[in-house]
């Protein structure tokens, strides 16, 4: 199979391969650093707590807002048939619960902005 780089997302659009992946570990790592009277099995902790609440809110059909980052909300997706894709038979897929972010007006403004040394996107380049 492509690499990352080369697949389509649902929509058609390209999916970017991130540059970095932080895991929940290193997220710990970089609270503790930027709260360091705090220790790391309590902030462990804490990211247990808030990541566990997220997920019991999603489950009981809450949405979570958090202002400035986004939205965290439950979508029901219909029945419809599918398609295994080994051996091409019909499948029949039943209602589903999936989990939905949209991200926040700030977040898109934060990640779209340029930043030192970064490349510019080809489309800016081209409009000037």
């Amino acid at each position: 199979m492509g690499s990352l780089n080369n697949r389509c997302g649902e929509r058609g659009e390209s999916v970017i391969s991130p540059r970095y992946q932080m895991t929940k570990s290193q997220l710990v790592q970089q609270l503790v650093n930027q709260a360091s009277h705090i220790s790391q099995k309590d902030m462990s902790l804490i990211v247990d707590t808030v990541f566990e609440s997220m997920i019991k809110a999603l489950g009981d059909g809450d949405r979570i807002e958090l202002r400035g980052f986004g939205t965290f909300e439950v979508r029901v997706r219909e029945p419809r048939q599918g398609r295994n894709p080994k051996s091409g038979s019909k499948v029949s897929l039943g209602v589903r619960r999936v989990p939905f972010f949209k991200a926040g007006k700030e977040l898109k403004e934060m990640i779209n902005e340029p930043r030192k040394g970064a490349a510019r996107p080809a489309a800016a380049a081209n409009d000037e």
